[in-house]
């Protein structure tokens, strides 16, 4: 059985700001999920949420919720709450739903924003990927070519995407 993939909102805008969710498509299938949260926020950008509306219409990606008074909701509150006895380092609310999510069902959290997972990522021992991960993939599966990598990975990176590396090259030549 293959692990349900939990994206945040950066990594799979990634993808949609580029027009390029077929490679989402090619390498999880229908194994991807969105929280509420991270549905919501995409949703503030028309041309984005037709896109996401699109994946979920062809069953390639889900939407899931948070149960009402459970653990996963506690801990999300905690996450994305400020009060002084927090404890615990604060994120955003669809980092922190793919978090509680991914920590819940044992899935891969997909997220580029490594410095605010990183606690949580270790905390709570999740796999982690994000997207030179799913470029890297393609790449080695011959679904695009490095050329077209470099290129999409710019595009990404021209409406703000966080990616390490100034090229997909560049990421390249660091492994």
């Amino acid at each position: 059985m293959t692990k349900v993939i939990f994206f945040d909102t950066d990594c799979i805008s990634s993808f949609l700001w580029t027009n390029t969710e077929y490679l989402l498509v090619h390498t999880f299938r229908n194994n991807m999920q969105i929280p509420r949260q991270v549905y919501n926020e995409i949703s503030k950008v028309l041309h984005l949420k037709t896109k996401v509306d699109t994946l979920i219409s062809n069953n390639n990606l889900s939407i899931i919720d948070i149960e009402i008074d459970s653990d996963e909701e506690d801990l999300y509150i905690q996450l994305t709450l400020y009060n002084s006895k927090s404890k615990l380092p604060l994120i955003g609310k669809g980092e922190a739903a793919a978090i509680v999510l991914t920590k819940k069902q044992n899935g891969i959290l997909a997220s580029n924003n490594f410095k605010d997972v990183k606690y949580y990522v270790e905390k709570y021992n999740l796999a982690h990927i994000a997207t030179e991960n799913i470029m890297k993939s393609v790449v080695d599966d011959g679904i695009i070519t490095i050329d077209q990598a470099d290129g999409i990975w710019i595009k990404m990176i021209a409406k703000k995407r966080k990616l390490p590396y100034p090229t997909f090259t560049d990421y390249l030549s660091s492994l």
